[in-house]
């Protein structure tokens, strides 16, 4: 969105180093923040420690609803890290001057290919090879046929429903904040920031959601 101001934009207008740089600002606010919260723990946590279990405790019980206790442990790293990673992507984007590396095409379809490939790494890994590709089939012989073109595009329809949602809904966002300082410059417009503070929030949520949905179905695959 060349036509947005950004603080980094002042040193290069290119495209990839504005994203770049932007992307590795969320990375940099998350270690932060996670870096806070773990500094100095506390057996009764309190301040940045209490918000981050609180954090950690919500995403393991997300898990345990999909893929129970044990499988959500193992995986609840890497879920929380992307939904911390990609809300700081996101909320960048609604202080004036930065800009959501979300709101590009290359981070959410990225983001998306990398738990595509992993969700069916650890469904091989865990199913092994061909029981894992068996409930592609169907439940009957006679429409193997017909299943497994569908599961092949229901599965790849998922890096359109993963990258193409976080980069739509932000990239709106975006136009929308855009729109807001045009018509308030000198106001600020306490509601709509709290409203994209809250968009910001619910759309690491969804994606966080849709990965653990995803990691959950490929390690709980039954043979028929």
């Amino acid at each position: 969105m060349g036509e947005l101001f950004t603080f980094f934009g002042l040193i290069s207008h290119d495209k990839t180093f504005i994203y770049l740089t932007h992307m590795l600002l969320a990375a940099a606010l998350a270690l932060i923040v996670v870096r806070v919260a773990t500094n100095n723990l506390q057996l009764v946590p309190k301040g940045a420690q209490n918000l981050m279990e609180a954090y950690i405790s919500g995403v393991l019980q997300m898990g345990k609803d999909v893929m129970g206790e044990e499988a959500a442990r193992r995986y609840v790293p890497l879920i929380a890290t992307i939904g911390l990673f990609v809300f700081f992507a996101n909320v960048i984007g609604i202080v004036p001057g930065f800009e959501s590396p979300t709101a590009f095409l290359e981070f959410a379809l990225t983001l998306a290919i990398v738990v595509f490939i992993y969700y069916n790494f650890e469904g091989i890994r865990r199913q092994g090879v061909v029981k894992y590709f068996k409930h592609f089939l169907g439940p009957v012989w006679w429409l193997y046929w017909l299943m497994l073109p569908i599961e092949i595009v229901s599965h790849f329809s998922r890096l359109i429903s993963l990258s193409f949602r976080l980069f739509g809904n932000v990239k709106g966002d975006d136009m929308f904040l855009m729109v807001i300082l045009m018509l308030a410059p000198w106001v600020l417009p306490l509601i709509p920031f709290a409203l994209l503070t809250f968009m910001a929030f619910l759309q690491a949520f969804i994606f966080m959601m849709l990965t653990t949905v995803y990691i959950g179905s490929a390690i709980a695959v039954e043979e028929h």
